[in-house]
């Protein structure tokens, strides 16, 4: 099993995915096996069905509560929180969960996208947490700065550091890892990348360019061993205004095609597009619309892990909930079939407050070239009542960005012989031991950030 993930795309049989979804997680591997060990399964199905293996165990994890402990936990940070508010959560989907033998259990982060999504809950948190608010007043400050200024220029040094923990240690120690820790792609608002140290000597450094940047270690671990890099690099981010009046006739045909397994031209999402555009025939209008449509009707929602879901785009469409780039893969997608050329860009939002994980499109419309949409960003500002916000982010970023991906799911720069931990994109870096990729859960990865302008 290594990267061609097409096959995710294929349907499961239907008594798979009923003990799959009843949280019957033993008896649906079990049904797996005995699929595979019969003459009458395809290639293409054998193919999928030893993904899903994989993928079967890694989803449980990711769902630590239980009814009564999720209940728990908001009880003591939600002020006077009462038994039939999370009743009407769950059965609102308000909250992420699965079965697990027939049982609720909510996802790691279900308490913290409530906060984060939610103001009627927020308000009521016992102990409060100023960084929201501290967040949209810098984004609200650069909004200013970029419109009178025309553009902004930060330079970011970065330290990064991979600290394993002790169940992984278990797991690797006198055994042989690949560490693929990402580096910034030079293109766009990217530039002027100094390497300054890195904690032992690389295998592969991918070029300034590569889709996927990365450098790579490779090491037997004993239990000494620290991968880490320090860089810096500039963001230079410019401030888009295009006018709608003065949009060319002739556009390109490039990145509209599918991509699958998350970047597809279902029917659903071709109608979804029609009726979001309608009979819009200006590009930018129908990129606007688009954007609009998302950022007013799709919450932000903490997700399992990309690799457990297997149309993100339609999740999104029919949930009305995803995260930063799952909500970026529905622009994505539905620019496409709008004929919009869009695509992917991700990497960290890198701040003073905190540095994290982020994704977000790009679309393409003569003579302005290639603009940026953060959906996620700007349903925060839609959220908040803050239509500046919103509207500046369908063109627009902020420069507090490293970006490690131009490409959705690019293959890394040295064979990947594993399903990665992210087999769509590498923000937080990526270890292989024995022909398995090492999980969240396995290991954290620390930021020591410093900005100047």
């Amino acid at each position: 099993m290594g990267e061609d993930l097409k096959y995710l795309s294929v349907p499961l049989p239907e008594n798979i995915l009923k003990l799959k979804w009843g949280g019957r997680f033993e008896d649906c591997l079990k049904a797996i096996d005995r699929r595979l060990m019969d003459d009458k399964t395809s290639d293409v199905m054998k193919n999928r069905l030893l993904y899903e293996k994989e993928l079967l165990q890694r989803i449980p994890e990711q769902y630590p509560f239980s009814y009564a402990e999720a209940l728990k936990k908001l009880r003591d940070n939600i002020a006077d929180f009462k038994d039939e508010e999370l009743k009407e959560l769950w059965e609102s989907d308000a909250c992420e969960w699965i079965f697990k033998d027939g049982e609720v259990y909510f996802h790691q982060l279900f308490y913290e996208n409530l906060i984060k999504t939610r103001p009627q809950y927020k308000e009521r948190v016992i102990v409060k947490d100023e960084y929201a608010k501290n967040n949209a007043k810098m984004l609200c400050q650069n909004v200013e700065i970029m419109k009178a200024n025309g553009e902004r220029k930060l330079r970011m040094h970065l330290k990064t550091t991979i600290r394993f923990k002790e169940s992984a240690k278990e797991k690797i120690m006198n055994k042989k890892v690949r560490v693929f820790m990402p580096l910034p792609v030079l293109y766009q608002q990217m530039e002027d990348f100094k390497l300054i140290n890195r904690s032992m000597e690389p295998v592969a450094v991918a070029p300034a360019d590569y889709p996927q940047r990365s450098i790579v270690f490779e090491t037997i671990y004993t239990g000494k061993e620290e991968f880490s890099t320090e860089y810096e690099v500039t963001n230079r981010t410019v401030y888009h205004n295009p006018d709608p009046e003065t949009v060319l006739e002739a556009q390109p045909s490039f990145y509209l095609g599918e991509e699958l397994p998350h970047i597809r031209k279902t029917p659903f999402i071709e109608m979804l597009t029609k009726e979001v555009v309608g009979d819009e025939q200006n590009p930018l209008l129908k990129a606007w619309k688009i954007y609009d449509y998302i950022t007013s009707h799709v919450m932000y929602s903490f997700v399992r892990s990309y690799s457990t879901v297997y149309d993100i785009p339609e999740y999104v469409a029919s949930g009305l909930k995803g995260d930063c780039g799952f909500q970026a893969l529905m622009f994505i997608s539905m620019c496409r079939c709008a004929g919009v050329p869009a695509r992917w860009q991700s990497g960290l939002y890198a701040t003073p407050l905190d540095t994290g994980s982020h994704d977000w499109a790009e679309y393409y419309v003569a003579p302005y070239g290639w603009m940026f949409a953060d959906c996620s960003f700007g349903g925060s500002a839609y959220r908040d009542n803050d239509e500046e916000r919103r509207k500046y982010y369908r063109c627009n970023l902020d420069p507090y960005r490293i970006c490690y991906a131009s490409e959705f799911q690019h293959p890394f720069v040295m064979p990947c012989d594993a399903l990665r931990n992210d087999p769509y994109d590498n923000q937080v870096g990526e270890i292989i031991c024995d022909g398995q990729a090492l999980l969240y859960e396995d290991f954290d990865t620390v930021y020591e950030l410093e900005i100047t302008e």
